[in-house]
């Protein structure tokens, strides 16, 4: 280090400096005093303190050297402070803190209300045992004062404050939890015991105030001391100074006062008074100590003023003008109570009226209807915390939300210190999103920056207490007498129930008594599957059910006609999410579930001897059909399944169905290639009762070859094809053949002329050509296999 002389001018005389002598190069005495003195001297002297003197014996003689210690540039601004060094690699450690740690910087106003909120804690703790510590200092609380003009948030509480002693202790050891130390000291005592209302735990929240402030200044008194000290540190700096309060405007009765001077990025933001109780209501709406913040606010009042001249009126004398009292809104600023909200969670369940937890879930959640359902409960044992769970009354606007885990619906605390509710299924799975709730524990395993949940035992059974307290509110819900409430709910949220099925195969036998379907016995009002097993008659062996795409078409879909015909009900499963979820319950109560439009289908009451018989009859026909579409069917086999149909195609076994391959082919990034390996096998069923198969029967064994039976073949396929639900790879072909259908079957059917004139008999003329009475024919029904006109296209 290079000397340095002190410049300042002080009292002390100047026979105070060293005096020695030496020879110099020319061997002259050289007098140290008056080398260091200049030519005109000084009038007061000159200060040697920091000065250290210091001599060195060299080849060319004696060399003296001064040196002095350059102050540091905080210790210049406070010099009549003390200087600490922080007890740890605070370098590192800070740039940790404020880079790396948090990820949002509002939580310094959460961190620090905390700590407010424990040093009241202390307080009211130690008051029990000594009431002298409480004093005269007011009541228990904390006051937020944001001020634009200076950039800076002050933040005062009237809490145990701090001796000078524990601000180095807690403040200059970066990592040390006050909170903590206080916490142990109280379990050491097993006669007092511990107060589980502290909330510090990791030591480092004081440290958030730097990601916003530059510099930070904490003013406290302590009620066992009698001085009020000052700590002060800078952002980038390893040091902090601490020293004693001496203005006596500054002076507290008790507590602590930290005052954060804000950097000039975010003074603008975080000294915006409606900022700043926003956050308190968000982070520290349920501290159990009033948080009052500094707001501007509006009043009416009434003022008295001189009446105006009228237009074309003289101004009168002073004496004789009128007043009159007009009301006027003036701006003031006062202190606001920003957590006025209760943390309803922490009562017993026997005090709280239901209007007052349906007001808890409007001002929490922000929501203007009523919740569907409510539950309340306090866990012990292995975990405890305590929560409130609701069913809202309404769903999501957007369907994002369905697929969104984040969405911000669960606020979890810890000890009533809001800590987040950016989850993504650590407490609630996805399809259970919509609840909506309070979680609130004192043993959380939360990192030290208490914003992310880490994974671990303990969550794992929070979240399966959690979860079956939400399915056992809405399985009462579906066990009221009024029905209404539970259809709300399933018209809401009936789609994340069914993605339950879908995700979460632990809790099918909590998830499948909550569905509810249309069936073909009950249009009208859903049912659910306990009705559905108990209505089974003795000799069905499964639940069927049919996946399309609306009711309608359910209606009126070829698998359903025997089933209908021998009164069993049948599912109809017309949303998208209905089909999925039902092959992941695979079975209910020992009955498995059974798609009609899939091969073989067992109604259980078949006539084996009639079957064998029958399909004897027709293999012939099976094989000439098949023989004919070829690739385009995998089988063709005798039906069971229809009675008014001529034919139906059914999916294979394990391929998809023809709802499941229409929604497939809908998926913007569908595999194209699964879709051909899945759609592959498909089986057309015949009915033999039907005259068109009769027909077609007889001509595979009496006309094989015919052109016309084989193009009959080609259109009944194409036609099951659509009555199935399927696509048809062509649908212009497909017109193009039923058009040749309707020329043949209205050909000349109403004697229609080559010149476009209609031989029809004229209403106002009953009488032929003759005069004679013509008689109204009886009108001939043909069958479809009789109708032939003499120019059949298909005769060729």
């Amino acid at each position: 280090m290079a000397p340095v002389l002190s410049r300042s001018l002080v009292s002390s005389p100047i026979a105070s400096l060293p005096s020695f002598s030496v020879k110099n190069g020319s061997n002259k005495v050289v007098s140290l005093r008056s080398a260091f003195l200049p030519q005109r001297g000084f009038k007061n002297g000159l200060s040697c303190s920091g000065l250290k003197w210091k001599l060195e014996r060299r080849d060319s003689g004696v060399v003296v050297r001064c040196e002095a210690a350059v102050a540091e540039k905080e210790a210049a601004d406070t010099s009549d402070g003390e200087t600490h060094e922080y007890q740890a690699e605070v370098t590192r450690l800070l740039d940790l803190i404020v880079h790396s740690l948090y990820s949002n910087k509002e939580i310094f106003l959460r961190e620090l209300v905390s700590n407010a909120s424990d040093a009241l804690d202390k307080l009211r703790f130690l008051s029990v045992t000594d009431p002298s510590l409480l004093g005269d200092a007011g009541e228990l609380e904390i006051r937020i004062q944001p001020d634009p003009d200076n950039g800076t948030i002050t933040i005062t509480d009237t809490g145990i404050g701090m001796t000078k002693e524990e601000l180095i202790d807690c403040l200059g050891t970066i990592a040390q939890s006050g909170t903590s130390k206080f916490l142990s000291a109280l379990k050491e005592n097993k006669d007092v015991g511990a107060d589980n209302a502290l909330i510090g735990q990791f030591g480092v929240g004081f440290y958030s105030a730097f990601l916003v402030a530059e510099k930070v200044v904490v003013s406290t008194k302590s009620p066992k001391s009698d001085k009020q000290y000052i700590w002060e540190a800078a952002a980038e700096s390893s040091k902090y100074v601490i020293k004693e309060e001496t203005d006596p405007e500054k002076m507290l009765r008790r507590g602590t006062q930290i005052t954060l001077y804000l950097r000039s990025d975010d003074k603008y933001e975080y000294t915006e008074p409606t900022k700043i109780q926003n956050l308190v209501k968000n982070y520290s709406q349920f501290v159990s100590f009033p948080i009052y913040t500094w707001q501007e606010k509006s009043r009416t009042v009434e003022v008295e003023e001189e009446e105006e001249p009228k237009e074309g009126e003289e101004a009168k004398p002073e004496e004789e003008k009128k007043k009159i009292k007009k009301t006027k809104t003036e701006k003031y600023w006062d202190w606001e109570l920003a957590n006025e909200t209760k943390p309803i969670w922490m009562r017993s369940p026997k005090e709280v009226e239901k209007e007052q937890y349906q007001e808890f879930y409007k001002k929490t959640f922000s929501e203007f209807l009523d919740p569907l359902a409510y539950t309340h409960f306090t866990t012990e044992g292995e975990v405890e915390f305590r929560s409130v769970l609701y069913i809202p009354g309404m769903a999501p606007m957007n369907n994002e939300d369905i697929t969104n885990p984040k969405t911000k619906n669960i606020r979890l605390y810890v000890k009533r210190v809001f800590i987040s509710d950016d989850f993504d299924g650590e407490l609630f799975p996805r399809y259970l999103s919509f609840v909506k709730g309070v979680v609130d524990s004192n043993d959380l395993p939360l990192n030290v920056s208490r914003e992310i949940l880490q994974e671990s035992r303990i969550v794992r059974i929070m979240r399966k207490r959690l979860v079956r307290k939400a399915f056992d509110m809405m399985q009462d819900l579906a066990d009221k007498e009024d029905k209404e409430d539970y259809k709300k709910f399933w018209e809401n949220f009936g789609k994340f129930v069914k993605l339950g099925c879908i995700e979460d195969s632990g809790n099918h036998k909590r998830i499948t008594p909550l569905l509810r379907f249309i069936s073909s016995k009950s249009e009208e009002d859903l049912i659910s599957l306990d009705d559905y097993v108990e209505n089974m008659g003795e000799n069905q062996k499964a639940i069927y059910y049919l996946a399309t795409d609306s009711l309608k078409s359910a209606k009126n879909a070829p698998f359903l006609e025997k089933l209908v015909q021998k009164d069993i009900e049948v599912l109809y499963l017309v949303e998208p999410i209905d089909e999925v979820a039902i092959q992941n319950l695979q079975t209910y109560k020992e009955k498995k579930f059974v798609d009609i439009s899939k091969e073989d289908l067992e109604l259980g009451d078949e006539d084996e001897v009639k079957e064998r018989e029958t399909k004897q009859e027709y293999n012939v026909l099976c094989d000439w059909i098949k023989q004919q579409l070829g690739d385009k069917v995998a089988k063709v086999q005798v039906s069971n399944r229809l009675s008014s149909s001529p034919c139906v195609l059914v999916s294979g076994k394990f391929g998809w169905s023809a709802n499941m391959e229409r929604l497939m082919k809908a998926q913007t990034l569908g595999d194209t290639s699964s879709l051909e390996f899945m759609r592959g096998r498909r089986i057309l069923e015949v009915n033999p009762d039907h005259p068109i198969i009769k027909d077609l029967n007889a001509a595979c064994k009496n006309s094989p070859d015919s052109t016309e039976a084989i193009r009959a073949v080609d259109l009944l396929y194409d036609t099951a094809l659509i009555s199935s639900g399927f696509s048809p790879d062509s649908p212009a072909e497909l017109g193009n053949k039923i058009y040749e259908m309707m020329a043949i079957a209205l050909g000349g059917r109403w004697g229609r002329l080559e010149g476009g004139e209609t031989e029809a008999a004229s209403e106002d003329n009953p009488t032929g050509s003759d005069g004679s009475s013509v008689e109204t024919a009886e009108t001939e029904v043909v069958e479809p296999s009789e109708v032939r006109a003499e120019d059949d296209p298909w005769s060729s």
